[in-house]
């Protein structure tokens, strides 16, 4: 199955894989609410799953089917190489993680790996989760007041937002600062941004 919100990209993928006799794409979903009903339909052997898609995410999907069929082997097929989004998709049941930039013979390889039983993790997104765990990660309250700052919002603005003091507010930055080595709060949004504790 090919979850993915963008039918060029589903197309593209599905001439790919239907032009290698050893695969067979037996369904597409547009979202994913669907790729759940789907799965639940037509119990693919391998799910490429992308990220971002409305109504339910990627992550938020593979969950879903993992819980439906703990057997479900879903491979992550996205834009974003943070190691946050990596993690999290780890978590969720994926049993492997591909950039959209990926070759199409990778692609193949990947698919017959996962079903096979391995993991598949191409090095660039294994680099970014080994240099993770070199990294402080930031708590959930911090992720809210980076974004908030990200919008141009001062701090003032923001412990109005979220019912804080200002003093809490700095106290939040500098933490957030030193977590993430930034020299400044722009900085810092930037490498909240690269490692995907969200997406711009």
């Amino acid at each position: 199955m090919i979850a993915d919100d963008h039918p060029l990209l589903r197309s593209g993928i599905t001439a790919v894989l239907t032009a290698n006799p050893r695969f067979s794409v037996v369904c597409q979903a547009e979202d994913g609410i669907s790729a759940v009903e789907l799965h639940r339909r037509w119990r693919p052997d391998v799910t490429l799953m992308d990220l971002q898609m409305p109504g339910m995410n990627g992550i938020e999907a593979t969950r879903t089917i993992r819980q439906l069929d703990p057997e479900a082997r879903v491979v992550i097929l996205t834009t974003f190489a943070g190691d946050v989004q990596v993690t999290r998709a780890l978590k969720a049941g994926a049993v492997g993680y591909l950039l959209k930039n990926t070759a199409p013979e990778a692609l193949g390889d990947c698919i017959v790996s996962v079903h096979a039983g391995r993991r598949a993790l191409p090095p660039v997104v294994a680099a970014s989760l080994v240099d993770s765990f070199q990294l402080d990660a930031l708590s959930k309250r911090e992720v809210e007041v980076l974004r908030l700052v990200s919008g141009g919002n001062s701090n003032q603005r923001v412990a109005a937002q979220l019912g804080l003091r200002e003093d809490t507010i700095k106290a939040h930055m500098k933490a957030i600062l030193q977590k993430l080595d930034a020299r400044d709060r722009t900085h810092a949004v930037m490498i909240a941004i690269r490692r995907g504790y969200w997406e711009n």
